[in-house]
């Protein structure tokens, strides 16, 4: 037998899909709701969870539940790349960069492997749908490697990134980690999504021929409007058979 929040999320997605209730549209107040199927406001806020983690609903902090509209969808495309392709393809967005120096420690570090506090150029990237948050970027190169002259946060992404390609070797080996993992609470609140709402999580690292480190990468895609693509390229023996 059906739960009572599960009854609520089936009645409220099936509003949804058959438009009565249209992308955009504000949800009454939790309370009322709760009123109106006869459950108490935790129960309630169980069924908009569902509904939230299926990318249905968004609750935006001091505004309400509201129905949300279609959501573009990305492509990560893994497995090395060449120059002129992104770590992620965010040109159907709008983004925001921003460029600081931190240093590096814990997993950063090892991740770059570099010494405890050694500097780095830490490269935000904010993906923007409209004016919802989309997708997010953190890239972090050793700081020889990007001057700050050339990382203006005025410069639009696609220079930014340019500009690092030129700066930095060119890549020989590119690792990649992938994960699916619910989002930590900095990443819900900056992408405004729910916490209960997985998410794919990139970690990619660039090391240029002679083994060093000269990039590393931290991407956070919410799963309902991301997907990511991975070639393997097979070195073929053209070498004659020996007769």
């Amino acid at each position: 037998m059906p739960s009572r929040r599960d009854t609520i999320a089936d009645d409220l997605r099936h509003r949804i899909v058959t438009g009565r209730l249209k992308p955009g549209d504000r949800l009454p107040s939790e309370a009322h709701l709760a009123a109106q199927y006869t459950v108490s406001t935790p129960t309630l806020r169980n069924a908009l969870a569902v509904l939230q983690a299926e990318g249905l609903v968004e609750k935006v902090h001091g505004k309400g539940n509201f129905i949300r509209r279609p959501v573009r969808r990305i492509t990560y495309v893994g497995g090395g790349r060449t120059p002129d392709r992104r770590i992620v393809d965010l040109a159907p967005l709008s983004v925001s960069v921003r460029t600081t120096k931190v240093r590096a420690r814990g997993h950063l570090a090892a991740l770059l492997k570099m010494p405890t506090g050694s500097p780095l150029t830490e490269i935000l990237c904010l993906g923007h749908e409209g004016e919802g948050p989309h997708s997010l970027a953190r890239i972090y190169v050793p700081c020889d490697l990007a001057p700050a002259a050339a990382l203006r946060e005025s410069l639009p992404y696609e220079e930014i990134m340019t500009g690092l390609m030129e700066l930095r070797p060119p890549p020989a080996e590119v690792r990649e980690e992938i994960s699916v993992r619910l989002p930590t609470s900095e990443e819900a609140s900056t992408l405004r999504i729910s916490s209960a709402l997985a998410v794919l999580a990139i970690t990619r690292q660039t090391a240029d021929v002679a083994g060093r480190v000269v990039e590393a990468a931290l991407l956070v895609l919410p799963g309902d409007r991301a997907d990511a693509v991975f070639t393997a390229h097979h070195m073929i023996d053209e070498r004659p058979a020996k007769a």
